[in-house]
């Protein structure tokens, strides 16, 4: 008898390549889902060959993820509808802006049980509200949706190296379905039911690593980065609070999803790394990308635009004088030292929903 569950991964780049390494060989171990894989590769060719053939017959994504093999039975396909057509567990895990394209694209294409997991740090803003990556998949397909975030390097995971990560979602034996999938004895997951909040941090956290690359750039040291840090996770939780709709929960912003992942991303991520190089080149972050990221996508740039649309339809601007200095740096060519202008915010009455567990 089949296995009555297949999972498939929408999204091979750094990211998506590592979550195929997780779970082409967890489902190995799990009766009840098939062993096959199918990951959705964006065709392109490298060295003359096509990027599917090489990840079929390499077992290795060359551009994305070089030097990790990925396991035999994850199976890269250049045509999304082909992944999703039999697959129970959709591993939904592209760069933020191409999203609703790809969900258009696949629409009316997957089985009646069908449901979908989102690892993408990214979220839309405008003066309307926040629109969430699970919210979107959603209400393109109409599939419940768990979101996964963490203080998770891509890099640094393929490499087996110790760490968390967060899944958020509202249905607890769904979530111990899907912890089955990602779950390692080095990549540790933790479950929660606040599916935006997991969402909400693993895009905030990237705007704060801007300001942080920033700081780098500049060369002013760890006291200063540190205070940037703390400015930023409190302007995070601000920013929570005022879209009240999403009921966010203070202790989200405790699991690997909230400060862990600020803190790594800080330090050792590519959204740090462009804005430290922005400041010591002056060139624009659009070319930065390009040169630096080997076809990447960097999303903290984009989302301190989203961030201020809101913030500055709203009239709340000075409640968030960091997320305000970076976007003027990022988008309006004020100088890296401007960050500071404004700094001194009293945080100390900001309130957020209580965790499920606190509430009595």
């Amino acid at each position: 008898m089949a296995p009555a569950n297949k999972v498939c991964i929408l999204g091979s780049g750094n990211w998506g390549s590592t979550a195929a390494r997780i779970i082409g060989k967890n489902v190995q171990k799990l009766a009840d889902f098939d062993d096959t894989v199918k990951i959705w590769v964006y065709e392109e060719m490298v060295d003359g060959q096509k990027l599917t053939d090489i990840i079929n017959t390499k077992h290795e994504n060359i551009k994305y993820l070089p030097g990790h093999k990925l396991p035999s039975n994850v199976v890269a396909v250049p045509d999304a509808v082909e992944v999703v057509k039999d697959a129970t567990h959709i591993v939904v895990v592209i760069p933020h802006q191409f999203i609703q394209h790809l969900l258009n694209t696949i629409h009316g294409h997957l089985l009646s049980n069908a449901r979908a997991i989102s690892l993408i740090k990214g979220i839309g803003i405008s003066n309307q509200g926040m629109t969430t990556m699970t919210q979107i998949i959603h209400r393109t397909l109409a599939i419940p949706v768990a979101s996964l975030s963490g203080a998770n390097i891509a890099n640094e995971i393929a490499e087996e190296k110790y760490c968390e990560t967060t899944i958020g979602c509202s249905d607890p034996d769904e979530a111990i379905v899907w912890r089955s999938l990602f779950n390692t004895p080095y990549f540790q997951v933790n479950c929660v039911s606040d599916v935006i909040g997991v969402e909400f941090c693993g895009a905030l956290k990237n705007v704060v690593a801007v300001g942080a690359g920033f700081i780098d750039g500049m060369g002013l040291g760890n006291n200063t980065k540190a205070a940037i840090i703390r400015i930023g996770f409190l302007e995070m939780r601000r920013l929570a609070m005022h879209m009240s709709d999403a009921r966010i929960q203070d202790s989200t912003f405790m699991e690997s999803c909230g400060i862990a992942d600020v803190i790594t991303t800080c330090y050792g991520g590519r959204n740090r790394r462009l804005a430290e190089e922005f400041v010591k080149t002056g060139k624009p972050m659009s070319q930065l990308e390009q040169e630096l990221l080997n076809g990447q996508k960097l999303q903290g740039y984009l989302t301190a635009g989203e961030v201020h649309s809101y913030i500055d339809s709203s009239g709340i601007t000075d409640h968030f004088p960091l997320f305000t200095n970076i976007y003027e740096i990022c988008y309006r060519g004020k100088l890296p030292r401007t960050i500071f202008d404004g700094l001194n915010v009293d945080f100390s009455r900001d309130t957020l929903t209580p965790s499920p567990a606190s509430k009595d």
